[in-house]
């Protein structure tokens, strides 16, 4: 488990700073096409899915017993909800961010969005970093499909900043810090949970990050695919993450 530990940071750092990638596309075209990013956050959420009941919670099930693991199962989309209630933010593709939204009030939206897309990523640093302690492979599967999802978010925060300020590099940079909490939750993981990581803790912990997960993906992921327009997508999206990670999981074991 131990050798794991690095491999888990590092998933975790790639995952969460794929949010630049948003927002070098925020920075070029402001606005990815619809239908991609309907089957885009569909396809994460199915992957994040499928792992979290599949892979998660069936281990934690194995080590704790049936009620334990749902227990902390349901802990873990409690305290998301938290999370969610207390810091919302939200998705270009959820609200109509108009051009007439200028100076101040789009500055003002972007750093709240990049305040809140900060406080969901950490969690999910714990998410990545916990699934590859448990499995490197099931690590990469949620690494991908938080990358992805974070795609959108670098997006949401880089292009009302550069629409308000003009520069680029604070676009980028804002961008670039929201998604550094993801890599700064794994290192509170490895710091805090890594040295009591007991079969025991862990199962409390993969029961927790799958409610997590199934919180994100529920919650976040797919009513924001379906804010995009297309209503098809983000079902075919849905299905595929989930056929082309089961397949993945069934060549691996």
């Amino acid at each position: 488990m131990n050798s794991n530990i690095g491999i888990a940071l590092l998933l975790s750092a790639a995952a969460g700073l794929s949010t630049t990638i948003g927002s070098v596309l925020g920075l070029a075209v402001r606005k990815p096409g619809r239908r991609f990013m309907g089957f885009t956050l569909g396809f994460s959420a199915g992957v994040m899915v499928l792992v979290s009941f599949l892979e998660l919670l069936q281990e934690s099930i194995r080590t704790l017993g049936f009620v334990s693991a749902n227990v902390g199962f349901f802990s873990g989309m409690i305290c998301y909800f938290f999370i969610d209630f207390l810091i919302p933010h939200d998705y270009i593709g959820q609200h109509d961010h108009k051009g007439d939204q200028l100076g101040d009030s789009l500055m003002r939206t972007g750093l709240l969005v990049a305040l809140g897309i900060g406080i969901h990523n950490f969690p999910e640093g714990m998410a990545t970093f916990v699934g590859a302690l448990e499995d490197v492979n099931v690590g990469i599967a949620i690494a991908i499909a938080i990358a992805i999802h974070n795609i959108p978010e670098g997006l949401a925060v880089s292009a009302p900043i550069y629409a308000a300020t003009g520069s680029r590099k604070k676009a980028f940079f804002w961008s670039f810090l929201s998604g550094l909490s993801e890599p700064v939750g794994a290192g509170f993981a490895a710091l805090i949970l890594a040295p009591f990581l007991t079969p025991a803790v862990l199962g409390c912990v993969l029961a927790a990050v799958s409610g997590i997960m199934v919180s994100i993906s529920v919650d976040e992921l797919i009513p924001v695919a379906k804010s995009y327009g297309d209503e098809h997508m983000p079902i075919i999206g849905v299905i595929t993450g989930m056929a082309v990670m089961s397949t993945s999981l069934w060549l691996l074991k």
